[in-house]
């Protein structure tokens, strides 16, 4: 058998071979089948991909196999005739521990979830395209490899077009599967979540507002996917495109809703002092600048190291907290894959570094924040979306392990507070903002909404409140 990957090459072969001889050896498994059976009772032998060798063995791919059926859709209700694929392995399918831990029936099977996804079939089709397996396959190493769920609402960018075409589906987001929902297999409950294709409009409007949100009105707007969410790779529009009161839906739920995006990787520095004339270098050093006045703290290894944790970690709480912190620098050449941007639905790891681990809290005066001029437009969303709604929001620098935190005085966990608002462990710094900085924030940066024609560099400055910010020409 040869793995499925994706542009390398694949075999199919019908479910019936596998199945053989599973039945006594793999209860979950068997569930799962029997659900597509009952929705498919006239396709009980679906083509399959299948991993060459299983994970257990060693093999490189987490899902056993990926089943892909023909689905008629639903006329009267404008879903289109598609393939519908569903995968096998991110739930416990034998539980006898060889991949996922031994659990009852009163805990999630496995990660408690499978995947699926929807894709139109082309009228001269007559099998299914093997590509939606491989990117199956690309998830579910995420999945196993950082132990962080998708679930219906998470996003995903992809940044490539899924089928490797020209195609504008670029991006994925997760809803429920409109027809399979969940089922209690002998290990656990199982979700079926479904992948939907965007497009970089439909990505930033889920990354600004939320998931469910763009996915709601996507199931209402004519070929944007319908109310199953049938993904159509030669979609050539956005659903604003589509419908031109959308906008008005999104803004309207930023504004009432906020965001889930809690933090963006940028190029972005930070010092204790006003701004100079000069940008500041690089420097692998950690001293004190005279000419661009720009601290850059002197730790060691192990110190930066407890700095990467705590920000990966976050704070356990049940109120707002601050974000684990991601590398956003994935590769697609090494079997991986990352989520870009971080998700504050995303449930946050516990872990506090106990009294004395980490570096001292050191307070500041006044504070001079740098930003390459992309990660400035980010800054309206975070104010309006983000700390206007008592949250935060995190810059990770894309240059060592700088983090500038805004925060909300709502957010537990912060070592800034309102006596101290600018507040640094190491080269993370934490600002918080009142209610009422906040509001003064959004109307002096308002033109950041649309940026053009802006002359760079430029500096916001509040002097009362001892903070100045400055935009810099993309690669500074």
């Amino acid at each position: 058998m040869m793995e499925a990957r994706e542009g390398g090459p694949v075999q199919t072969f019908p479910s019936h071979s596998p199945i053989i001889g599973l039945s006594p050896v793999a209860p979950g498994l068997d569930t799962l089948y029997a659900v597509c059976r009952r929705l498919y009772p006239d396709q009980p032998n679906p083509l399959q991909v299948t991993a060459v060798v299983k994970y257990w063995l060693g093999g490189p791919d987490p899902l056993d196999y990926v089943s892909m059926y023909s689905n008629p859709g639903d006329e009267e209700k404008g879903v289109p005739p598609h393939w519908h694929y569903i995968s096998f392995g991110l739930s416990d399918l034998h539980g006898d521990g060889r991949v996922h831990e031994m659990s009852g029936s009163d805990t999630p099977s496995g990660f408690g979830f499978e995947l699926t996804f929807r894709l139109k079939r082309e009228a001269e089709e007559t099998a299914p395209p093997t590509w939606p397996a491989a990117i199956m396959q690309a998830l579910a190493k995420y999945v196993f490899q950082s132990e962080n769920i998708l679930c219906a609402g998470d996003h995903v960018s992809w940044h490539c077009p899924l089928d490797n075409s020209e195609s504008r589906i670029q991006h994925m987001l997760m809803t429920e599967d409109p027809q399979l929902g969940m089922v209690m297999s002998p290990f656990g409950p199982v979700n079926f979540v479904q992948i939907v294709g965007v497009c970089g409009e439909e990505l930033m409007a889920a990354q600004r507002w939320n998931g469910p949100g763009v996915i709601d009105l996507m199931k209402n707007i004519e070929g944007a996917g319908s109310p199953w969410l049938v993904t159509d790779m030669r979609r050539g529009e956005s659903m604003f495109d589509l419908d031109l009161n959308v906008q008005e839906a999104v803004d309207k739920g930023i504004e009432v809703d906020g965001s889930n995006l809690s933090g963006v990787s940028a190029r972005c520095s930070w010092s204790e002092n006003q701004p100079s004339s000069r940008i500041r270098s690089h420097s692998s050093e950690g001293q004190h600048d005279k000419d661009s006045e720009t601290f850059i703290p002197q730790i060691s290894e192990l110190e930066s190291e407890q700095i990467k944790s705590t920000l990966k970690k976050g704070l356990l709480n049940t109120k707002p907290v601050l974000p684990p912190i991601k590398s956003s620098h994935s590769s697609r050449n090494d079997n991986n894959i990352r989520k870009e941007c971080y998700d504050s639905s995303a449930s946050s790891y516990p872990g506090m570094l106990e009294s004395g681990e980490l570096l001292k809290t050191r307070t500041l005066e006044s504070v001079h924040l740098q930003f390459n001029l992309e990660a400035g437009t980010v800054l309206p969303l975070a104010l309006r979306g983000r700390l206007r709604h008592g949250r935060h929001f995190t810059f990770k620098s894309v240059v060592g392990d700088i983090a500038i935190t805004f925060v909300a005085p709502s957010v537990v966990g912060a070592f800034a507070d309102a006596e101290h608002p600018y507040a640094a462990h190491g080269p993370w710094l934490q600002v918080l903002l009142d209610e009422e900085f906040v509001e003064e924030m959004i109307l002096d940066l308002d033109e950041l909404t649309n940026v053009e024609g802006l002359s760079l560099p430029k500096t916001y400055s509040w002097p009362d409140k001892n903070l100045s910010i400055t935009l810099l020409p993309e690669e500074y």
